[in-house]
């Protein structure tokens, strides 16, 4: 294990950190994990997941995030905002331009948008199962 206070080093050694807010460090996966990521990663994602058994042949209801679509807004939505990465210098760096995917937006949706307080961000959830969710 790596202390904390050595996190600086921990790019060099390939150890991967997850960080919340500005000095919240959450946990690392060490570099014995990855075999691909030595030197660094092609991609980043961030989202929620509902696993679908289709029990009794209908969608699940089960939730994701506040259970609203995102055309809802802010105040009932579940969000990412100030979305960044590490970069060769660990550094953070602001993401732009993100891609999004829903398999089914009838059941679960996703917006992303960027403005100068948060960034780039995206609003996600919905409710599954319900009248356009079969």
């Amino acid at each position: 294990m790596i202390p904390l206070r050595d996190k600086q080093t921990a790019p060099k050694l390939g150890i991967w950190w997850m960080g919340f807010g500005d000095n919240t460090l959450i946990g690392y996966w060490p570099a014995e994990l990855f075999t691909h990521l030595a030197d660094h990663a092609t991609m980043v994602k961030w989202g929620g997941e509902v696993v679908n058994s289709r029990s009794n042949g209908q969608h699940t209801s089960t939730q994701m995030g506040s259970g609203q679509f995102p055309e809802e807004g802010f105040e009932k939505l579940s969000y990412f905002r100030n979305l960044e990465v590490v970069d060769a210098d660990n550094s953070l760096t602001s993401v732009r331009d993100i891609s999004t995917l829903a398999e089914n937006t009838n059941c679960y949706n996703i917006k992303s948008s960027y403005s100068n307080e948060w960034c780039t961000f995206f609003y996600y959830g919905g409710p599954g199962n319900n009248p356009r969710c079969p």
